[in-house]
């Protein structure tokens, strides 16, 4: 079950509380009896695997020519341009 987080708008007050997904929201502070809201942050997600790692598609990098400029040019992307042959000769 997830853990949600409340801060009351009028005291401050800020606790965590465990609730099901289908509970309702609580409205009101347990210790002023004043008017909760809840309390989003970012969450942490993690991905493992293979597949999700930005290294995982790319091409092995090339070796570094002698030129220095080289390396802060941009790579060329590389282009695939394979046409179907049996596409070409099928003219008749």
């Amino acid at each position: 079950m997830p853990t949600y987080s409340y801060r009351c708008t009028e005291c401050g007050n800020a606790f965590d509380t465990v609730q099901s997904f289908t509970d309702d929201a609580l409205t009101e502070c347990p210790s002023c009896g004043g008017r909760l809201r809840k309390v989003f942050a970012a969450v942490g997600v993690t991905f493992n695997g293979s597949g999700f790692y930005r290294t995982d598609s790319k091409p092995a990098p090339k070796a570094e020519s002698s030129s220095g400029s080289a390396a802060s040019a941009p790579a060329p992307a590389s282009t695939s341009t394979s046409t179907p042959k049996a596409s070409a000769s099928k003219e008749g």
